[in-house]
């Protein structure tokens, strides 16, 4: 194993940028199912930094803001509605998730299908455009184990 990586919970962290972070907050937690571990909120009302846990993961997040980091990104809304990445979200019920995106007004990308490889799954975008990938398929259990 590579001595690079720190041995901790949750190695990879995607970090996200919302215009209206405390919204993408509250539809993350209310529709995908994302605790709220901790948030940082500025005078304005935006968030500085805010952590969401799922199961033993988790996102960072914060307010799309005019930074030295933030003139890095771009927002799916300004590309065209077209991201460079995505997270996939293991879940124990794809078809439960599914409904609760299109009852939250998420859009919904790829439909829900069985998929080849196990599992079953769909993609959907969340209210600013940002992709997410919902399924069955745990990449960590063998196939006779799904």
């Amino acid at each position: 194993m590579s001595s690079i990586p720190k041995q901790t919970l949750c190695g990879v962290i995607p970090c996200l940028r919302y215009r209206d972070a405390p919204a993408a907050i509250a539809w993350l937690r209310d529709t995908l199912g994302f605790e709220v571990q901790f948030t940082v909120p500025n005078e304005d009302g935006s968030i500085a930094h805010a952590q969401l846990t799922f199961g033993n993961s988790m996102i960072m997040l914060g307010s799309a803001v005019d930074s030295e980091y933030g003139r890095l990104l771009r927002q799916p809304s300004e590309t065209g509605g077209h991201v460079t990445q995505a997270a996939y979200l293991v879940v124990n019920n794809a078809d439960l998730v599914y409904g609760r995106v299109l009852e939250a007004g998420g859009k919904i990308l790829l439909d829900i299908k069985d998929e080849d490889y196990g599992g079953r799954g769909f993609t959907c975008s969340d209210l600013e455009g940002h992709v997410w990938s919902i399924g069955t398929y745990d990449p960590y259990k063998p196939a006779n184990q799904l």
